[in-house]
């Protein structure tokens, strides 16, 4: 059993902060692969005090804003809880951002500082041109004070004033002041800012405690978007609790090379990401040239299949156990280890439903992987699939300490103290989103089963209405048709209004590389229209895609089709597509 760390009973993030960089100074902070950067808890504490100086002299007190534009890197952890320690809010802005999009984000944080870097620079200068209250740029890298209003991080740290008095600009934040915004992705219109203050960020994390004992002093990997509920989340602010040290990944592709040298001790990530690794797993598997090797790891599958059976029934024998301990030794440790995942605690997954079956595969292998269920809103996760008693195809029981109702039409409702503040700047959505008894509306349809454990069934507003007036989940359809081929990356159902359903859908283009193949090959034409059929067998009738097209090109994070936390967009889908969705409802 782990010792409860001291830092969950402090009042605010800074003071967690203070306790973890007291109690652990001397253990390794903050880590940035392939460069020689290293920092200790006292040397993280410290630049957060010479920056907080800085910060304070470009004016940035108790409510203000700071922004961040930046990959991920130690710069973030250092500057963030530098304007944190005054009191200051901070948000991260998606580095996919248009400086139109930016000049929104910035002029409603109404932010005097932020902090990016050169390859942003462009794009931030354009925004700036059109946003009075962004009085100063601090670059991260290159040479600072060569632009107008832009300095350098060294002048930023050097211009403190030597009597400023930080330890009295932290203690006097509150646990009600609002430690941070999240800006959803705007699937539905602009991007609200979410304010998620000190006290629920701790709330969470104490919460958190009694679901898993978290290591002091783990290792922990940032890799998703700063903008994201879930770094912030789980790679910002956790390390201030659990003297994790964060190790920076600026590429999401560099994830697992970063795993296998950092052994990280906590993973979290979104569903894409274990799907990917799903897919380059098997591949490997059906591409090994050792016949007996081959074997060797289809038996240790079979075993694992009958295995995870066996566990959804809560009752694993003991000659299967013995049989998968064999297979473990054999084929799954080395597996892991060859992953840099096996010192692992647990393993989260969340932001999007994950299909059952690659939950399954990795379960298989000995990856028990907790899915979740949260908002931004929530101060990320509400339920969570328990470490040890995962139920596949849910997001698990409420958090301790949280209470989540369903209303009389499905729509999930959470009440707790992981729940926002309210949106920045809208009075009018933030009591849209709360019921008169303070019940917070996420606009997601669910249903409890047996044990308590929270289903999703799909967006209130996403729901497909046909023209019969059957109502029918695009997400579960999309799901099925992902798990149909490994060549699917992604597939969007449509039939709102319609007499029946069709599917756009975009293939992997690492899959098909690995092929050497690209969307039109007649073989891949075929094999997608295989999966379409296959997929239908698993959909009641009115569910089945009746006719579908292979989309042109990736849908990247941030493009015109995915958010940066890679939500489909579905309404600019459909604008973006209209020619191809009217092609298919105009078949014979």
């Amino acid at each position: 059993m782990s010792e409860r760390p001291k830092s969950l009973d402090a009042r605010t993030m800074c003071e967690a902060f203070q306790t973890t960089v007291s109690e652990h100074g001397e253990k390794p902070a903050l880590r940035f692969k392939d460069s020689d950067f290293a920092a200790s808890w006292s040397e993280y504490g410290e630049t957060v005090r010479r920056r907080a100086a800085g910060l304070a002299a470009l004016g940035i007190g108790k409510g203000d804003t700071v922004g961040f534009m930046l990959v991920n890197r130690p710069a973030l952890h250092l500057t963030d809880a530098a304007a944190m320690h005054l009191g200051a809010t901070c948000f991260s802005i998606y580095n996919t951002s248009s400086p139109e999009q930016i000049e929104y984000v910035v002029e409603d944080a109404e932010n005097k500082v932020l902090v990016t870097e050169v390859q942003f620079l462009e794009s931030v200068l354009a925004a700036r041109e059109r946003v009075d209250t962004l009085e100063h740029i601090v670059l991260v890298d290159g040479s600072g004070e060569k632009i107008e209003g832009t300095i350098s991080l060294e002048k930023l740290e050097e211009g403190g004033a030597a009597d400023f008095d930080f330890d009295a600009a932290w203690r006097a934040v509150e646990p009600d002041d609002v430690l941070c915004l999240i800006y959803t992705s705007g699937t539905t219109g602009p991007p609200k800012g979410v304010q998620l203050t000190h006290d629920n960020m701790l709330a969470q994390w104490r919460s958190s405690w009694e679901i898993h004992e978290t290591t002091i002093g783990g290792r922990f990997i940032s890799f998703l978007p700063s903008a994201h509920i879930a770094d912030r989340w789980a790679g910002l602010y956790a390390q201030m609790v659990h003297a994790t040290c964060v190790y920076c990944c600026p590429d999401v592709r560099q994830m697992v090379a970063y795993s296998i040298e950092v052994r990280p001790t906590s993973w979290g990530g979104v569903p894409r990401i274990w799907e990917k690794l799903k897919l380059a797993l098997e591949m490997g598997f059906e591409a090994e040239p050792n016949i007996a090797k081959k074997k060797l790891t289809d038996s240790a599958f079979e075993v694992g299949r009958r295995y995870v059976d066996a566990y959804k029934q809560g009752d694993i024998p003991d000659d299967l156990k013995s049989e998968w301990d064999e297979a473990d030794e054999q084929v799954f440790r080395p597996i892991r280890q060859m992953l840099g995942l096996d010192e692992v605690e647990w393993f989260v997954v969340g932001a999007a439903p994950t299909p059952p079956e690659v939950l399954e595969f990795f379960l298989a292998m000995g990856i028990e992987i907790c899915e979740v269920w949260g908002m931004s809103e929530t101060t990320s996760p509400a339920t969570i699939n328990p470490p040890g008693r995962i139920r596949i195809g849910t997001v698990g029981p409420p958090m301790p300490g949280v209470e989540v109702k369903l209303a009389e039409d499905g729509e999930v409702m959470v009440k707790g103290p992981i729940v926002m503040k309210g949106y920045r700047n809208m009075p009018e959505k933030t009591a849209e989103t709360f019921t008169e008894d303070g019940w917070l509306l996420s606009g997601d349809v669910g249903e409890f089963d047996e044990a308590g454990y929270l289903r999703i069934v799909d967006r209130k507003k996403e729901l497909i209405i046909n023209a019969a007036g059957k109502n029918m989940s695009p997400a579960n359809i999309e799901a099925k048709l992902k798990a149909a081929s490994p060549l699917i990356a992604q597939a969007v159902a449509i039939g709102d209004a319609r007499p029946y359903n069709v599917a756009l859908i975009a293939l992997d283009p690492e899959a098909l590389a690995s092929r050497g193949t690209d969307a039109k090959d007649p073989v891949v034409v075929g094999e997608i229209a295989g999966a379409v059929e296959a997929a239908n067998q698993r959909l009641s009738r009115v569910e089945q895609i009746k006719y579908h097209a292979i989309v042109d090109g990736e849908w990247a994070p941030g493009g015109d089709e995915l958010t940066p936390t890679m939500k489909l967009k579905r309404r600019p889908i459909e604008r973006k597509y209209a020619e191809q969705i009217e092609s298919l409802y105009s078949q014979p």
